[in-house]
């Protein structure tokens, strides 16, 4: 990772679970990352952290809505402006709602499109534009997939879901192979857990918590900083090193 030290990272969805612990783990690396969120209290409280911990990165809490490509665009010109520009995009945000193929909510579905698919891929843009325009060569842009992007559950209540993790893994490799065109050593991977404990669930049936509750009840699920460590091992392999996905889940863990 010492290729990274000091270099510009950006992390969405840095406030809460895997995105705060990626945060957390480069900037212990020395890495600076700006973590944006629509709200700052929790990334400015881990940045405080950090600071009081020692390490020798900095976090810069950074608000943005992702579903407003306008807010997006302003984020990269605050990131440009501040710190030059972005080195690595770390595309970590993403929610599900619990609306079914059948009978899921029109607003719902669109709410997933966007976050999941429209603003990573905005996000994606704009970093590798802002690589190009600095002749930064050896940028990475990591996508954070999920196990559902390679297969699909009996659950209805996450189909809609699916089908958005099975664009990012598409994207994935589209990006990669664009990037192959533009004859650039920019790399693009997707990183896709199984089952993460944190406040996915909690989030996904909000209205129901006793469901929330039991989704971590039936093995050992991974832990978010099990999923940052596979970031670092894809930013820590040689610059000639393309890693397309990374599957990772519980031993436990059937499907």
């Amino acid at each position: 990772m010492d290729r990274w030290k000091g270099r510009v990272a950006l992390v969405t969805g840095a406030s809460v679970g895997i995105g705060a612990t990626i945060a957390k783990e480069l900037v212990r690396l020395g890495m600076t990352v700006v973590g944006c969120a629509r709200s700052l209290d929790k990334i400015q409280a881990l940045a405080a952290e950090c600071k009081s911990a020692g390490h020798s990165g900095v976090l810069i809490p950074m608000k943005c809505d992702l579903t407003n490509a306008e807010d997006i665009q302003s984020m990269f010109a605050a990131i440009k402006a501040q710190h030059k520009g972005v080195d690595v995009c770390i595309n970590n945000a993403g929610l599900a709602h619990p609306d079914s193929l059948l009978s899921g909510k029109t607003s719902a579905w669109k709410n997933m499109l966007d976050v999941n698919i429209v603003a990573l891929s905005i996000c994606t843009r704009e970093a590798y534009q802002s690589m190009k325009e600095r002749k930064i060569d050896d940028g990475h842009i990591i996508n954070l997939n999920s196990m559902c992007g390679h297969r699909v559950l009996p659950n209805a209540d996450i189909h809609f879901y699916t089908g958005t993790k099975y664009a990012v893994t598409a994207l994935t490799e589209g990006l990669r192979q664009e990037l192959r065109d533009a004859k650039t050593h920019i790399r693009a991977t997707c990183i896709s857990p199984g089952l993460v404990e944190t406040e996915f669930a909690p989030r996904l049936y909000s209205q129901n918590a006793e469901k929330a509750s039991s989704v971590y009840s039936y093995y050992k699920a991974l832990e978010a900083l099990d999923v940052a460590n596979a970031v670092v091992f894809v930013l820590s392999t040689p610059p000639h090193v393309q890693i397309g996905d990374i599957q990772m889940r519980s031993v436990e863990q059937v499907s």
